[in-house]
């Protein structure tokens, strides 16, 4: 059977195929004033190891409980008794006011990590607004985290509300500098809860 558009052939049989379900749900954590939600190989379901090369992450709606505040995260390499694991990363971002009188697109120096074993910041210093509207949502891929010979790279993208009003893209990449393998990720604010909102796991898998 041929796939027709516009009189135009765009693919007969057999020549057409489509790769379906290459992006697998694994969990869905939801926070309610939670200290930190934590994704740990083995346990609750969760899948971190050897079977994807690729885990990807997606916020939904981070809230905070406080004003003002910073959205982290960290690996572990054995399977969340620590967090702590050495990160040297980039940082940098693109604003833009409500009132737009103000906009730009920098590097950010002083939230990126040099062979750091701190939490990694996934918006600005301490500017994540906490009215009722406002909240963080994005993505983090983590690639090959169970590898023993490479260090585990990893590309976050989020957008958030500035306390501000200001809407703000961060772009974040680094790695995790070990060859141990990364067995869990933990998400937390700097300060205070996760008052609302969803992280969801996705394993993506070889072509």
């Amino acid at each position: 059977m041929a796939i027709i558009s516009n009189a135009v052939t765009i693919a007969d049989a057999g020549a057409f195929s489509a790769s379906l379900g290459s992006l697998t749900h694994i969990k869905t954590l939801t926070a309610s004033s939670s200290s930190t939600l934590s994704f740990v190989h083995g346990s609750s379901s969760v899948i971190l190891d050897n079977t994807h090369p690729i885990y990807k992450f997606e916020f939904i709606n981070i809230h905070p409980s406080s004003d003002g505040n910073r959205f982290l995260f960290q690996g572990s390499t054995d399977t969340g008794s620590g967090y702590g694991v050495n990160i040297t990363s980039t940082f940098f971002k693109g604003f833009h006011a409500e009132a737009d009188n103000s906009n730009g697109l920098s590097y950010d120096g002083q939230n990126d990590l040099a062979q750091s074993t701190d939490f990694q910041q996934l918006n600005l210093d301490a500017d994540l607004g906490a009215d009722n509207d406002q909240s963080l949502s994005g993505t983090l891929t983590l690639f090959n985290p169970s590898s023993t010979t490479f260090v585990k790279h990893f590309i976050a993208t989020t957008n958030f509300c500035h306390a501000g009003n200001f809407t703000i893209q961060c772009f974040i990449a680094g790695y995790f500098n070990t060859t141990s393998a990364i067995d869990a990720i933990q998400f937390k604010m700097a300060s205070n809860e996760i008052a609302s909102g969803k992280i969801k796991l996705y394993g993506i898998k070889d072509s």
